[in-house]
């Protein structure tokens, strides 16, 4: 290489430059992830979920489906990009809003960053420390071995749910704000009676501290009898 460039080199370079920095502002603008700016998950490889967003997966967990009687739960190894569970179109921006979920008070890069990360299913490891047993389903089928919460639990309590009757849960990817204070998660949950519903979860930060700041439910299954999904 050598070690000086000529002129035409270096305005080359500088035009080069230029347009990178603007493809990284427009990135940031619409509030993608560096990999969706620069198309690093279209390679045909497996995507696997952020270790950091566990945390959230848990709060959302806890808050909404587990109780003093939950003892299994299924969850789907590969998160869901949809909010509907007929849904068959891509989840858009436009689709989003025309829905007005939490009466439109979403930040936009918020928005625009779950849609993004929806994209692309993600496949999800055992790393949930949420309470209670789990274990993965692929294709509609379990995955062995069963997968345990890093929380303590008693021993006589692991054999009572069989999982053929247990919980499924499902996931989608998480959608973050530039300066990562805010979260969204989408959720389903359907229990053994064929009874569900789906929720987006809102989180926010203060500090080191992520809490949930409301929920929305997306839909709902009734049993036969019209009880609602509690």
């Amino acid at each position: 290489m050598p070690e000086r460039l000529t002129v035409s080199e270096t305005a080359l370079y500088a035009s080069i430059m230029r347009k990178l920095v603007a493809v990284l502002t427009v990135g940031c603008w619409l509030g993608l992830p560096w990999q969706a700016t620069f198309g690093g998950e279209a390679g045909g490889g497996v995507v696997e979920v952020p270790a950091e967003d566990y945390l959230l997966y848990d709060r959302a967990i806890e808050r909404l489906f587990l109780s003093a009687h939950t003892r299994f739960l299924l969850i789907e190894r590969m998160t869901v990009g949809r909010l509907l569970p007929n849904q068959t179109g891509p989840l858009t921006v436009d689709w989003f809003h025309e829905q007005n979920y939490f009466k439109a008070r979403l930040p936009e890069e918020l928005v625009h960053d779950f849609v993004q990360a929806n994209r692309v299913s993600a496949r999800l490891e055992g790393l949930f420390r949420f309470g209670a047993r789990y274990r993965f389903l692929s294709d509609g089928l379990m995955e062995e071995p069963e997968a345990l919460s890093m929380r303590p639990l008693k021993v006589g309590l692991l054999t009572q749910t069989p999982p053929s009757l247990s919980e499924r849960v499902a996931l989608s990817r998480i959608g973050r704000t530039l300066r990562n204070d805010q979260a969204l998660l989408y959720v389903e949950h359907f229990r053994p009676d064929d009874t569900g519903a789906g929720f987006l979860v809102w989180f926010h930060r203060k500090g080191s501290e992520w809490t949930i700041l409301e929920t929305d439910v997306v839909w709902i299954i009734r049993d036969e009898e019209g009880e609602e999904f509690p």
